[in-house]
């Protein structure tokens, strides 16, 4: 491994000397150290891997490789002893600036530590802006810029053991928690039953139930949708079928189904379940084949009210993939429709719904740059490049339109064309399923597409083509390893994994639906942020997993984990164990590594001054004070016992309270 650390004092005299007060006068930097004086310049407008999106003043630096490194920036320095820090790191130009990484809080030094660090590939050719902002202090210090040699790892090979399973012939394409165990079953369906393969704790394989149902002429012909639309703990069933629409509501000891079959005359295409005008409760979205587009809501019992149009209203349809995702990073789920038809005619032209609230929607589709005309049944969307926002691969049934595409998330609500020289370009099969999950658990989201082909993240806006046994199915942890896994039929493919490291956070709403679906998860490790959002439905035909799974390569520690429920609510939770499924109840969450709910309380709430903290057995450290949209407000050591809040705003909010241990607890408290 080739080190630079260069500590040449003239360097840091010149660096610490030019103006900089700004990004287009940023001060050249290389490795080294660089001591930054008081902060006085121009903040940026936007702050990377930190929900506090404000600052009145930041010092800018620029960098730039004369080959690809694994770039530390770190204060986490001696000399900043007892400092508080925090960084962003930005690609592009000062007028389009785009996320890279940043952090606060991350170092180590100090009791506590509230220096920063972060480490991310700096790619040859490409200017770096680093930005240091005031948001905790003013104070000037030093920090360190390091270059290692980059060396990309092999991509682990990705490999499947092939096992028979006992399924009835029907419909074979749903994987999800049947039973409220956050553990993946297997769910066949048919005309007057539903046969469950239910997953038994600890890889011990599968014990099937068959659940009864009133015959219905509605079979899932077209996709399946699973989520708990009564809120009861078991998950229910949509059919989207070439004639209607037909919702299985579980009863509650798990033995049956009911029926509620729709009138409607529906060519379901793609089925959702989403909470279209987020009062808590799972409403259904249905794509139509020949007809604008319906919608189902939910009466809060499990009962729908039917209506069409206002999302996707073209009068003969087209409308093939619908997936929910929150491309614009405001909280709320967004629309993208994967269109298909043949000839002119404009159904084929792709459209992007923008959540306006309350069930309102705004076809941005021309002015996002994704209204192209297609053949797809469906596209992949994910992070693939771990800047924080979701972006798109729209997959290619039939190359009479173009190939597939893959477009970059601008952050600004548009999309960039980055297809050339990705690896998509190149890649001819086409096939109507396209997913995308971390398959190899190291950390980038991976695209299943057809011909047997996961296209490998290489994390550079490059994918190389992995040739596996399976084709596309339901996707899921059929042994509860971590990995993810695959269902065709009557086999299953598990996946033989590796050494990569991996996190599995399962949600139980309160506020929120049951499923969390439409919430949005980072997990913050050293090596950035990843994020998620939770669907139910996704693909074309297929209901996979609503279990939230994370690859975490060679990161042995997760910082922390944060939940944006549909609520609003925010929460943090600290330093869990790796290599664990995590349920986290909305409201409710403590860490897996947090305090006993039993030893520490929080007192008296609501409180006009000062919070008392009772911690028995716990030598209590520091605290973090959030508002509700996850803006943190107030931070620092406890003393005494006791933390002041006297100068909040009336309302309510979130404390984190650090033990000297590592350990910690989320309470909410009203401030009167």
């Amino acid at each position: 491994m080739k080190n630079k650390l260069l500590l040449t004092l003239s360097v840091l005299s010149l660096q610490a000397a030019v103006a900089q007060s700004n990004c287009a006068n940023a001060v050249p930097v290389t490795a080294g150290l660089t001591v930054v004086p008081t902060i006085t310049g121009t903040p940026p407008t936007q702050f990377c891997n930190t929900q506090d999106q404000s600052a009145s003043a930041a010092n800018w630096y620029v960098y730039s490789p004369t080959q690809t490194y694994l770039v530390k920036i770190s204060t986490d320095l001696q000399v900043n002893l007892n400092g508080d820090t925090r960084f962003s790191v930005y690609s592009g130009d000062c007028g389009s600036l785009t996320c890279v990484t940043g952090d606060d809080d991350d170092g180590i030094l100090g009791n506590p530590s509230y220096l920063s660090v972060a480490i991310f590939q700096a790619v040859a050719g490409t200017t770096y802006y680093i930005a240091f902002d005031n948001n905790w202090s003013t104070n000037g210090f030093t920090f360190s810029l390091e270059e290692d040699e980059f060396v990309p790892p092999p991509p682990p090979i990705l490999t499947f053991t092939q096992q028979s399973i006992s399924v009835p012939s029907g419909y074979q394409n749903c994987v999800v928690d049947m039973n409220g165990d956050f553990l993946d079953d297997i769910v066949s369906i048919a005309p007057n039953q539903v046969t469950v393969l239910r997953q038994i704790p600890n890889g011990g394989g599968f014990t099937t139930i068959q659940m009864s149902t009133p015959s219905t002429i509605f079979m899932p012909t077209w996709s399946v949708a699973a989520g708990d639309i009564n809120k009861d703990g078991k998950n229910d069933l949509l059919y989207g079928n070439g004639s209607g629409v037909a919702f299985m509501k579980q009863n509650a000891a798990g033995t049956a189904f009911t029926l509620m079959q729709t009138d409607e005359d529906v060519f379901s295409q793609r089925s959702n379940f989403i909470d279209l005008n987020n009062d808590g409760h799972l409403d259904a979205f249905v794509c139509h084949d020949v007809a604008p587009n319906v919608r189902y809501l939910n009466d809060g019992a499990g009962n729908y009210t039917f209506s069409q149009g206002g999302i996707g209203d073209f009068p003969t349809g087209g409308n093939y993939g619908s997936i929910f995702v929150d491309y614009d990073n405001d909280g709320d789920q967004d629309l993208f429709i994967a269109k298909c038809r043949g000839g002119s005619s404009n159904a084929k032209v792709d459209e992007l719904h923008r959540n306006d609230g309350n069930n309102t929607w705004t076809d941005v589709s021309v002015a996002a740059g994704m209204n192209e005309p297609s053949q797809s049944w469906s596209a992949a969307w994910a992070d693939f490049d771990n800047d924080g926002d979701m972006d798109a691969m729209i997959g290619a049934s039939s190359f009479a339109d173009g190939g597939h595409k893959l477009r970059k998330n601008n952050g600004d609500g548009t999309f960039t064309d980055i297809t050339v020289g990705s690896g998509l370009d190149t890649f001819t099969a086409t096939n109507i399923e396209n997913n995308a999950h971390d398959y190899d658990n190291d950390g980038w989201v991976d695209i299943f597409m057809g011909s047997n082909t996961i296209m490998k993240n290489n994390g550079d806006w490059t994918f190389t083509p992995s040739t596996i046994v399976p084709t596309n199915g339901p996707v899921g942890d059929l042994n509860n390893d971590g990995f993810l896994d695959i269902q065709n039929n009557n086999q299953i493919y598990l996946s033989n994994g590796n050494d990569n490291n991996w996190s599995k956070i399962c949600l139980n709403g309160v506020q929120s639906n049951k499923n969390g679906i439409g919430a949005r998860i980072e997990m913050h490790t050293a090596s950035g942020m990843q994020i998620r959002d939770v669907r139910s439905g996704d693909g074309f035909r297929y209901m996979s997993s609503l279990n939230t799974h994370f690859g975490l390569g060679t990161n042995e520690s997760i910082t922390k984990v944060v939940v944006k429920w549909p609520s609003g609510i925010i929460e943090e939770i600290w330093n869990p164990e790796i290599n664990k499924s995590i349920v986290l109840t909305e409201g409710q969450t403590l860490s897996t590594g947090g305090i006993s709910q039993d030893f520490v309380s929080i007192y008296p709430n609501p409180v006009r001054e000062s919070l008392n903290i009772k911690a028995d057995g716990f030598e209590l450290e520091s605290f973090e004070i959030f508002d509700l949209t996850g803006k943190k407000l107030l931070k620092g050591l406890v003393k005494n016992n006791t933390v002041n809040v006297s100068n909040l705003t009336s309302g309510t909010y979130v404390a984190v309270i650090k033990t000297t241990d590592g350990k910690s607890k989320t309470a909410k408290f009203i401030k009167q």
